[in-house]
């Protein structure tokens, strides 16, 4: 429960405030700012334009023309801005961003020195030969160069789309070949893992595999390996290139509200990776919402979300600039040391804190104290994401790392480059619940009828237009492709493709894909609730549950990851089964338990059902190079069982 001191401060606090004022109305609560914000969703969004001081020009045009059909819908016609501006226009010595690795702080930057560093690098751009609404891709850890990068192009008004150097050199290549870009950044390797490793023979490959590549560009950072200064093949330095150019004030050109900013990528393992392109106006206005509004961001914090650089959790982070916030980059992973990502938060002074609930439950397994051996008093919110957070990790994260931190699950994806439900300040949190819709986010629960349910699980849906919906796909000129992968369920409605649940007090349980829920007994149950009551298991590092085909037809198979030591014995399964049969229902439990050496997992760090899915039945994994373990699909394919359909079929 947030003190009344902090309600009162809250900056969602002073927007209805703001808002109540001008229109002579009670907006008492977040329920009745979000019922506004639905109601009257053109005039909400321009008081965020004014709240989050937007530089620009609005124009004379409403915020929102809704033409019909949602993905008709359109944002400040006639306004114009620069996305680079916004995220630059806080100066002087204050901190902008520092950059850590595994082994450690790596560098600080001012807002002097980044502003300086980005009028650099845009001038190198252009230098280059790019203009706006050409693609600049980049094969990069999350370093500062993808930051300075990112910020050159927007600063010009070119796109930008990066892959992390984890991912392997084809599914680069289906991702970048598709939007045909004419520079290309690349790092020589990253760290994880404790190790580094070099990616200069993948970027070179890459290279060569991109015809429209004008200019690749080289980035030094980590590499020891053989070649020397000769195994870049002769490409010029990001860092010689930048040192040529003048770093006086640059003079930001602005772009319509929809110029295109991002193109990003799905994940690719369950057909060909949708490029989504994002515009710049709505990024930068979702992001000031979400920053200000739900996580409560002020100038002077500091932001560390822990994240790759193909992941938007990647995205919103730069958006924090445009705060008045420092930020946090980190190459490395954050379970290489028990309590690195910790050591960071305390060193920087962290605010907002925004991780997986893997690292939570990593902190768990290692019996952390995190409020005795760190002192975390700066720090605000924990925005724990990317994958449903468990009850009992929400008890221990108030019990063990700060009674009073907010503690967000924001669940919204790379389709919208930000999210559709998450937390605010200013109402109680209830332990494995999402605390609400985003203000501005029509969100609700659909059953397969397409009609609004309460208190049980059905489709994820948004039911009215919001300004980061994506401005469509690379190549999709007649938007079919967009149409068929949102609105193709219902008409006008976006369906997200997450199981979810509205709660008795209005907040959001994430059940996980829709497409990875489980049959069982002609029951839909959703995988999460299984890994929920696994959470707690020393034994068990991870875990992932799917349908397999058996000679009686359909179970439920639980594929597990052991620690260290652990043995999937008859005692440690009889354990987990009754944990999944007391914690969820018999219904949930598991036919089989299998022990593999891991689990396969997407460039994001994600388990990929599908990908687990399709080996067991022996067959084709889609885009097996999106994954960043394919080598785990090996080990999986044995588990295919023969069926009557395939008692002739022989497997490994």
């Amino acid at each position: 429960m947030p003190s009344p001191t902090r309600i009162a401060q809250a900056n969602v606090t002073a927007l209805g405030r703001r808002i109540a004022q001008s229109r002579g109305v009670a907006l008492d609560d977040y329920a009745q700012l979000h019922r506004f914000s639905l109601e009257h969703m053109g005039e909400f969004w321009d008081h965020v334009w004014a709240f989050g001081r937007v530089i620009g020009e609005r124009g004379s045009g409403p915020a929102l023309r809704e033409n019909g059909a949602m993905e008709q819908a359109r944002w400040f016609d006639g306004a114009r801005l620069n996305f680079a501006e916004n995220l630059l226009r806080h100066g002087g010595d204050a901190l902008a961003a520092t950059f850590w690795n595994e082994t450690g702080p790596q560098l600080r930057l001012s807002r002097t020195e980044l502003r300086a560093a980005v009028a650099r690098a845009a001038r190198a751009l252009q230098r280059l030969g790019v203009q706006p609404g050409d693609r600049v891709a980049a094969y990069l850890p999350n370093m500062p160069e993808a930051m300075v990068g990112m910020l050159g192009c927007a600063s010009i008004g070119a796109v930008w789309s990066v892959c992390a150097t984890d991912l392997g050199v084809d599914a680069a290549v289906d991702r970048f070949a598709q939007i045909a870009p004419v520079v290309l950044l690349l790092s020589d390797g990253a760290c994880y893992g404790g190790r580094v490793h070099d990616a200069r023979a993948k970027g070179l490959q890459i290279a060569a595999a991109l015809p429209s590549v004008r200019q690749a560009v080289a980035i030094d950072y980590v590499a020891r390996g053989p070649g020397g200064p000769d195994a870049w093949q002769g490409l010029p330095r990001w860092s010689e290139l930048l040192a040529r150019e003048s770093d006086r004030t640059f003079d930001f050109e602005r772009f319509p509200f929809a110029h295109p900013l991002y193109v990003l990528f799905t994940s690719g393992t369950t057909g060909r990776p949708k490029c989504i392109v994002h515009g710049a106006g709505g990024t930068l206005m979702k992001h000031l919402a979400d920053h200000l509004l739900q996580f409560d961001v002020r100038p002077g914090d500091t932001i560390f979300r822990v994240t790759g650089s193909g992941w938007m959790l990647w995205n919103s982070l730069m958006s924090g600039l445009a705060c008045d916030a420092a930020i946090v980059l980190y190459d490395g992973s954050p379970l290489q040391s028990a309590a690195i990502v910790l050591d960071i938060a305390e060193r920087e002074r962290v605010t907002l804190l925004g991780l997986s609930p893997q690292v939570i439950e990593h902190w768990m397994r290692h019996a952390l104290a995190p409020a005795a051996s760190h002192d975390l008093s700066a720090l605000r919110c924990i925005a724990a994401g990317g994958a449903p957070l468990s009850a009992d990790a929400a008890a221990w994260v108030h019990a063990r790392v700060k009674a009073d931190v907010h503690l967000a699950s924001p669940s919204g994806g790379t389709d919208i480059v930000s999210f559709f439900v998450g937390g605010h300040p200013t109402a109680p949190t209830y332990a494995g619940q999402i605390q609400s819709a985003a203000l501005g986010m029509a969100v609700d629960v659909y059953d397969d009828a397409g009609r609004p349910v309460r208190g049980q699980a059905g489709e994820l849906v948004c039911t009215r237009p919001f300004p980061s919906m994506p401005l469509g796909f690379w190549g999709d000129a007649d938007g079919s492709r967009m149409r068929a992968a949102y609105f193709e369920t219902w008409p006008g409605v976006w369906r997200h493709g997450d199981w979810a649940e509205i709660t008795p007090q209005g907040g959001f349980v994430i059940h996980g894909r829709s497409d990875a829920t489980l049959k069982a007994n002609g029951v839909r149950i959703g995988t999460a609730e299984i890994y929920a009551q696994l959470a707690g298991f020393d034994d068990i590092l991870e875990c992932a549950a799917v349908d397999q085909k058996h000679a009686g037809g359909l179970r439920i198979a639980l594929f597990v990851v052991l620690a260290p030591g652990a043995v999937l014995d008859e005692a440690l399964q009889a354990r987990v089964r009754h944990a999944i049969a007391q914690g969820a229902s018999p219904r949930h439990v598991p036919q089989v338990i299998y022990a593999v050496p891991e689990l396969p997992r997407t460039s994001n760090g994600k388990c990929s059902e599908a990908a687990l899915r399709a080996a067991i039945h022996g067959e084709p994994v889609r885009n097996e190079g999106a994954l960043s373990n394919p080598q785990a699909l090996a080990i999986l394919r044995r588990f295919h069982l023969p069926t009557p359909e395939t008692a002739g079929d022989t497997h490994a």
